[in-house]
């Protein structure tokens, strides 16, 4: 279902950055919403994981008592050949792959996929996986985890593996397609507790009020410039750029140009909110 477009998926380069730089950039960390710019993605700020061979990540986010509280966002680098067949030690927790860029051979119950720029997978939980890198080059990819919630009476949704070039984005209304959302599984599949999705604006384009809900965000600039308006700050942000807002968090945005803005946003949906949390009642 390609458009014929040619998608832009930023990556971070790490690195480590020489003496003669200045102290200064534009992280941001309020309790309504935090920023971290491309540019304090080093290899100093990775972590690895057991398991997981020749890989390094940058944790982005992390479920923090008082600020977000659902989900965990990972930036994956694994080298040529590296990988893992071991790699979730947490069986309840349900996944999206997203890839950026480099090729890999990933395993969902026995079935074998080649992974690429704009691949796309939901892993549900208790799911067997694996996922090794190509030969030739370092394969990189998000990897966004959550504790699956399951409902009395609703199945829990199935592994998938797509592309972005197979799911036509859909315009919202009153934009004439200039906003429109990729939605890789079904909004009305109640047995989704998440949605990972692709949002893309045409320059001048924008989110015309203030948003202000209870989904929580996780947001990943693949490509363009905008002005964000989070709480009660505008924020310019560019490609590279990962914004994490808390639930209710007030937000708008104004697509810069000159070309497309778009980004890989996190939301919880479909269940009731937690009670027991919030009283301190024993579950």
């Amino acid at each position: 279902m390609s458009d014929g477009i040619k998608r832009k998926y930023f990556t971070p380069a790490g690195g480590h950055l020489g003496q003669e730089k200045k102290v200064i950039d534009r992280s941001v960390f309020t309790t309504a919403y935090a920023v971290i710019p491309h540019g304090v993605l080093q290899d100093i700020t990775t972590s690895r994981l057991p398991f997981w061979r020749d890989t390094q990540l940058w944790v982005i986010a992390r479920p923090m008592t008082g600020f977000s509280e659902t989900f965990s966002h990972y930036l994956m680098r694994v080298s040529p050949g590296g990988g893992s067949d071991r790699p979730e030690d947490e069986p309840q927790a349900e996944a999206v792959l997203f890839f950026t860029s480099g090729t890999g051979r990933l395993t969902v119950e026995g079935q074998s996929h080649t992974m690429r720029e704009g691949s796309y997978v939901y892993i549900a939980p208790g799911t067997r996986w694996s996922l090794f890198a190509g030969d030739r080059e370092a394969l990189r990819f998000h990897w966004i985890r959550k504790l699956y919630q399951p409902v009395e009476g609703l199945d829990q949704p199935e592994s998938f593996v797509t592309h972005e070039d197979r799911v036509k984005p859909l315009a919202m209304p009153k934009t004439d397609g200039h906003w429109s959302t990729t939605r890789f599984a079904d909004p009305d599949d109640l047995r989704h507790d998440m949605h990972v999705n692709i949002v893309s604006f045409d320059p001048g384009a924008m989110i015309p009020f203030m948003e202000t809900h209870v989904m929580e965000h996780g947001l990943y600039v693949l490509e363009g410039k905008a002005v964000y308006r989070l709480n009660e700050d505008w924020i310019e942000v560019e490609a590279g750029d990962y914004l994490w807002l808390r639930a209710f968090c007030p937000q708008a945005c104004y697509a810069q140009g000159p070309g497309m803005f778009r980004y890989l946003l996190y939301k919880d949906v479909n269940r009731h909110a937690e009670l027991r949390l919030l009283s301190g009642a024993q579950r």
